[in-house]
């Protein structure tokens, strides 16, 4: 689901690596030795350590590049070279920092030295034969999902990414039936494989120190970990009233589409029928729940084009959303490197993301740019990351990151909600803004994927959690998964499931081994952060309607949290903007206001019983 290769993904692979998988333990990660650690033993640690991530992050980010923009054989070998150094490297310093776990050191060190301990999504065991296991198992994982297809009755055998256009293009209940069962098949392989890499990781966790999977990955939030799910579930009430009036308004506007027969009137909704593969986002059924007159009066798309502006003068137009709050302009490098439209002599991955090539001022995107709406705002988006990048630039290495994993893609975010009209207007895009009459429109299409993805975010990592901690056993796995997914979400599978199938391995972050709860914290962070920014620039409107272009002391405060990295914790970080220590989804009830009034008079006007 991210957008961005983010520090996270590129520069600091160390502090979370996606693909931990096992390797050969080094003989320094023996821990035979008896005697006692000193803080100065610690300190040492620490800085041999972030120098060596650092030289192999350089190497590691350079590889990445070059196979991402020039795909072949051997770049591809180059980048798996890299990588599996990277991973053995990060293994082999996690396990080492476990050591020192209880050393006195001062908290700038102490900070350094949890977050090297706890930068492992997937540790390996100790055991050299069990190592290689887990390693076996998490290739073969990636393996079955990459390469799974499905297969239509007319004979054609589709990708994930073929069915996901299918699933959102589609109207037809009975294929969309198909679509979603057949993808699920590829998934049913993968049930043992997952259950043994959970006891192996598991084991890899207690030789970290802590008792099982699910606390280390909780451990990554300066908080205990019982205490971040409590906080967790807090912001989850904050907005549950918000997604129960849009369900219930698409549940309802359903039902008028399909049938009783197929989305009855009351109950969780079908999950093949809200236009994505898994139902995380529902904004590509916009077009079937959309209010009368919604239309707003432009087209973005179309106006780009009016206005001339091709690929690289949209980075330009995002920059200067940037250098507008007092921020530097993109180095010269920038412009000479990035890749902004996809080339015809060569393969490369498309997929948008933004780079830290260098730890300092080598920032670059790389994206096949389209001339659309969607494309202008995911620009913006990535430049988020890059100036973000930037800004820490002059921490120390493994302070090299966001506040926390949800930050990144949060500050991407932010910026993004500020493409209003009001923007469009001030930079020539747009003549005249419309009125407020509009707004309902624009709020439902960005609820359909903001809102609508709330719960889904934040239920992934709760059954994970659950599974690691013994709390989910394999004999329910299945089952577990769809009470979470009705708790949360109020969807229900279309057809009968049971523990012969293993539907969350159908989601990629289940079988790639990627921590979801950072995207759940983003969707409620960005809002935060933008009516905090707005507030700071003066701006008396609606805050949906705001935008902080042009405001110097919006972007001041905003490069004030930027520089820290990850050097504070989280909520010291959040401050800065905020106020507060405390992340707080009521900004989401803010923004979407107007629309949470609309939703109510349609559900009580349309006397539906609301809930599920």
């Amino acid at each position: 689901m991210a957008a961005a290769k983010t520090a996270a993904e590129s520069s600091q692979p160390h502090l979370n690596q996606h693909q931990s998988q096992s390797q050969n333990p080094s003989q320094s990660q023996a821990k035979s030795s008896t005697a006692a650690v000193t803080s100065d033993d610690a300190k040492a640690f620490i800085q041999a350590a972030e120098a060596e991530l650092a030289a192999l992050s350089l190497e590691s980010n350079r590889a990445e590049w070059i196979y991402s923009n020039f795909i072949t054989e051997d770049t591809a070998s180059l980048s798996a070279s890299v990588n599996e150094k990277m991973i053995s490297t990060s293994v082999r310093l996690a396990t080492e920092a476990a050591k020192y776990a209880a050393v006195e050191l001062d908290p700038v060190n102490k900070r350094k030295l949890t977050m090297l301990r706890s930068a492992l999504v997937l540790p390996s065991p100790l055991d050299p034969a069990k190592n290689a296991e887990l390693a076996g198992i998490v290739a073969e994982l990636n393996g079955l999902y990459g390469k799974g297809k499905y297969c239509l009755s007319d004979g054609r055998c589709l990708t994930q990414t073929e069915l996901s256009v299918m699933m959102a293009e589609s109207r037809d209940p009975a294929l969309l039936k198909e679509i979603w069962a057949g993808w699920r098949e590829i998934a049913k392989p993968m049930r043992p494989l997952f259950e043994r890499e959970v006891v192996l990781a598991n084991e890899g966790a207690r030789d970290l120190g802590f008792a099982n999977l699910s606390e280390l990955w909780r451990s990554q939030y300066d908080m205990a970990p019982d205490a971040f799910s409590s906080e967790l579930d807090r912001l989850w009430g904050q907005v549950k009233p918000l997604y129960d009036s849009l369900h219930c308004y698409v549940r309802g506007e359903l039902n008028a589409e399909y049938g009783d027969k197929v989305v009855p009137k009351t109950g969780p909704i079908p999950a093949h029928l809200l236009g994505n593969m898994w139902a995380q986002q529902w904004g590509t059924i916009y077009p079937l729940v959309a209010p009368k007159d919604a239309d707003p009066g432009y087209n973005v798309t179309e106006l780009l084009a009016a206005k001339g502006y091709d690929e690289q003068k949209m980075v330009k137009q995002a920059e200067s959303f940037f250098t507008s709050l007092g921020f530097a302009p993109l180095p010269e490098t920038f412009w000479s490197r990035s890749l902004f439209v996809q080339p015809k002599d060569r393969d490369v991955v498309c997929h948008a993301s933004a780079w830290d090539l260098d730890n300092e001022d080598d920032i670059r995107i790389k994206m096949c740019i389209q001339k659309t709406a969607e494309d202008f705002t995911v620009i913006h988006h990535e430049l988020g990351h890059n100036f973000y990048q930037r800004a820490y630039k002059n921490q120390p290495f493994i302070f090299k990151n966001s506040a926390n994993d949800g930050f990144h893609e949060a500050i991407g975010d932010t910026v993004a909600l500020s493409i209003t009209p009001k923007y469009l207007q001030q930079i020539g895009l747009l003549s005249d803004v419309p009125d407020a009459s509009k707004d309902i429109g624009l709020l439902l299409k960005q609820a359909l994927d903001k809102v609508a993805f709330l719960p889904f975010g934040l239920m992934i990592d709760q059954w994970r959690w659950k599974v690691f901690s013994g709390e989910i056993t394999p004999a329910n796995y299945n089952q577990a998964w769809w009470e979470l997914r009705e708790k949360y979400q109020g969807v229900k599978a279309p057809l009968a499931r049971s523990e012969a199938d293993f539907d969350p391995g159908a989601k990629y972050h289940v079988p790639g081994n990627v921590p979801y709860t950072r995207y759940f914290l983003a969707h409620i962070l960005q809002f935060q952060f933008h009516r905090s920014l707005c507030d700071i620039a003066g701006d008396k409107g609606p805050v949906h309607r705001c935008s902080i272009y042009g405001s110097k002391e919006a972007g001041a405060k905003l490069n004030q949290m930027l520089e820290l990295g990850a050097s504070k914790p989280w909520p010291e970080a959040l401050a800065v903007v905020t106020g507060t220590q405390e992340m707080d989804a009521s900004a989401v009830l803010d923004y979407f206001a107007p629309l949470k009034v609309w939703l109510d008079e349609q559900n009580s006007a349309a006397n539906r019983q609301c809930g599920w």
